[in-house]
């Protein structure tokens, strides 16, 4: 018998953790913003559909990057779990905080478990109170690292670039229009070069404290963004990102295929698979032929049930019923034999 090769607990800690950074950084960047009246999420997501930034709560919201599908089952759990804790205690009970933590086990003890791979999702829940002092904004790692952010935090992609960005050009207690121009103008930027990243391609929303309703959570349409953000110049979308084809996050053509690298997941420009009878490439699948619909078969009808028939035939008299012989003269009649009726007799 074989023995498995030793691998280092620092070792393998290591692998995993660089295994979750490299799938964070091939999606786009999410910030998060602390303005005057609330807490501010902006992304470039071209997709309608699937969202990045989500609600959780009354007051709570839910931001993430990385792979779709993992972090929206994190996002569900924590939708039921608030709803539990809610309806079991009081609405009041139901913490940013506590979310938090319950995100910080289920990611830590992924990450640290040998039997499947970590989650390549970093977080962001935020909970807004009555004052700006009171906003609290959470920053959760793919190993259950909890930070506890204040007036902006960046994660995803390029986030110690947009991160620069935002350091030279936020300032505290700003209105919403002016937190959410310097937000975008942050995703748009990058070492080579800046772009202005066109209003269908953001997903944007907040956390606002002056509304009325008890839920605080509202996104922006892109028809308030563009009004917004006014004329920024030569609008150019983001070229097409892995994330797309990971994440089906939006109607774009997949990121390119990197044999080398073995954490690629991306598809890309690979052929499809060659039918194996042919050698061709495979076509789509098509439906199966339905056959038509077919009747279903019909009963002949039962034959009657036939009756008792006569020995005699139709139309023939009946045979005479067996006589008893007549008695011989002079021969003594059969024992058991009655004796003959005499005439009057019955």
């Amino acid at each position: 018998m074989s023995m498995p090769f030793y691998v280092s607990p620092e070792q393998l800690m290591k692998d995993r953790a660089d295994f979750a950074r490299k799938g964070i950084a091939r999606g786009r960047s999410v910030v998060a913003v602390q303005y005057a009246d609330g807490i501010l999420f902006v992304s470039e997501n071209p997709s309608q559909a699937l969202h990045k930034v989500s609600e959780i709560y009354d007051r709570i919201a839910f931001a993430a990057v990385g792979r779709y599908n993992e972090f929206e089952n994190l996002r569900i759990a924590g939708v039921r779990l608030a709803d539990m804790r809610g309806y079991a205690y009081d609405r009041r009970d139901v913490t940013g905080r506590g979310l938090a933590n319950a995100y910080a086990q289920t990611l830590g003890t992924i990450f640290s478990s040998g039997g499947e791979k970590p989650y390549e999702v970093e977080i962001f829940v935020a909970e807004i109170g009555d004052a700006p002092e009171d906003d609290q904004l959470y920053r959760l790692t793919y190993d259950g690292q909890v930070a506890d952010e204040h007036g902006y935090a960046v994660m995803g992609g390029a986030a110690d670039v947009v991160a620069g960005h935002l350091a030279e050009h936020y300032v505290a207690g700003a209105s919403l229009d002016e937190a959410l121009r310097v937000a975008v103008a942050a995703l748009g930027h990058s070492d080579s070069e800046d772009r202005v990243i066109p209003a269908r391609d953001l997903e944007v929303a907040v956390l606002d404290r002056t509304r009325t309703q008890p839920r605080k959570f509202l996104r922006l349409r892109a028809a308030r963004l563009a009004e917004v953000l006014g004329a920024r110049g030569d609008e150019r979308a983001d070229e097409a990102s892995p994330e797309d084809a990971l994440a089906g996050s939006g109607p774009r053509h997949s990121g390119q295929d990197d044999p080398s690298d073995p954490t690629d997941q991306v598809s890309g420009a690979t052929p499809p698979l060659e039918d194996p009878v042919t050698g061709e490439p495979g076509s789509p699948p098509t439906a199966p032929p339905v056959a038509p619909p077919v009747a279903p078969p019909v009963a002949p009808p039962a034959d009657p049930p036939a009756e008792p028939t006569d020995p005699a035939a139709p139309g023939e008299p009946s045979p005479p019923a067996p006589q008893p012989p007549a008695p011989q003269p002079g021969r003594p009649p059969d024992p058991g034999t009655p004796p003959p009726a005499e005439p009057g007799q019955i």
